[in-house]
């Protein structure tokens, strides 16, 4: 009778270094902190701000949620820390540069601009490698399961 051994799939600590992990818990923590400081002061108030202003508040509420999470479960929060730069790539793309080339960037826009620069920080904490093998290149074992 013939057994089959399956063979082991490396762990993420055989995957991420220590430092890789902490650096994404630094990333986490700007993220929680920054959120905390710049949104948590308007929940008392949320219910007075207009539609946008509000949804944007609970939105980015929740992520500061999650990234205190990720600060104690950093790999399995990793997908936080897409959206983080998707989305604000993806607003300085299609938003920003585009008003700011046609030099019709107001005030507000280049605060808001300005604060999606620090996206840098998340780009460089996030671990483009694991997130290109587990995401990108799973060898489509993801469909089957």
């Amino acid at each position: 009778m013939s057994t089959v051994t399956a063979t082991p799939k490396p762990t993420v600590r055989n995957e991420l270094s220590l430092a890789r992990i902490n650096l994404m818990r630094a990333g986490y923590a700007f993220m929680a902190v920054g959120l905390a400081l710049v949104k948590w002061p308007q929940l008392p108030e949320a219910r007075t701000l207009p539609l946008f202003e509000g949804t944007t508040l609970a939105l980015l509420t929740a992520m500061s949620l999650l990234a205190i999470l990720g600060l104690r479960y950093p790999v399995k929060l990793l997908p936080l820390l897409l959206f983080e730069t998707t989305w604000k790539l993806l607003w300085l793309a299609l938003v920003a540069l585009p008003v700011a080339v046609n030099g019709d960037m107001g005030a507000a826009m280049s605060q808001v601009a300005f604060n999606c620069t620090f996206v840098v920080f998340i780009i460089a904490a996030t671990p483009w490698r694991y997130v290109w093998s587990q995401y990108v290149r799973a060898d489509g074992d993801g469909w089957r399961r």
